[in-house]
């Protein structure tokens, strides 16, 4: 797993933006998804073409996650890359920015009838959960996925991110989430790359621009949980 800290010039210029650390006191779980992006076979799985191998240390924190969202009466979703629309969404990086070999590999790999498109076998996804599937980088990229109306039909205004890889889909989603109006934390411990420097330098202009970067501790013991009304 990446040994990730928020270093002190990261810190100084967060503080100077908005007068703490952290803008969530706070997480409510009823307005709150832990968005889980990629933890695909193809993503994570040994041998796979797009393997990040730190992705399988992350499990345990976004099991963990998960199973606190789900306590506290908030929202788990799964996202998954499916390559079905990868030509025609944007048909030009595939075009321009890989190789024929691995355009091959990547339309068969992320197939949704293939293995590498299935959720990596140690995660837990639930019966409850959602589900997204993808076109693009970013979830929230309009056209890429309908996570956007699934999430503001429950009205959940906040969104955790976690998964692989850090600096590429998760970082995109992130972005986007917050551009469309969400309230964003990326998870440090909760997200892989393929280097600590990629990691660490998503989350410092993360937690600089766009939103909080917590551990999953951080983000547990901030969970607030659904309050149940009680009739008579």
């Amino acid at each position: 797993m990446h040994r990730y800290a928020i270093p002190a010039w990261v810190k100084e210029r967060v503080l100077r933006r908005q007068g703490k650390l952290f803008a969530h006191d706070t997480i409510e779980a009823g307005r709150t998804a832990l968005v889980v992006v990629d933890m695909q076979n193809y993503f994570c799985a040994e041998g796979f073409p797009a393997e990040v191998p730190l992705a399988r240390a992350i499990v345990p924190n976004i099991n963990r996650l998960a199973k606190a969202m789900r306590a506290a009466g908030g929202t788990v979703v799964w996202v998954q890359t499916d390559s079905a629309e990868a030509l025609t969404r944007w048909g030009n990086h595939h075009k321009y920015m890989l190789t024929p070999e691995r355009v091959q590999k990547r339309l068969a790999g992320l197939d949704a009838k293939a293995e590498g498109f299935a959720v990596f076998g140690s995660l837990e996804p639930m019966a409850g959960d959602l589900r997204v599937r993808k076109a693009t980088y970013s979830a929230f990229m309009p056209g890429s996925s309908d996570i956007d109306s699934q999430l503001k039909g429950r009205g959940i205004d906040t969104v955790l991110i976690a998964g692989t890889a850090t600096n590429v889909c998760c970082e995109s989603t992130a972005r986007d989430a917050m551009l469309r109006d969400y309230r964003a934390i990326m998870l440090s411990d909760a997200n892989a790359t393929w280097t600590d420097e990629e990691h660490a330098g998503t989350l410092n202009t993360f937690a600089m621009f766009f939103g909080d970067v917590m551990s999953a501790d951080e983000a547990i013991e901030r969970l607030a949980p659904v309050q149940v009304r009680r009739v008579g």
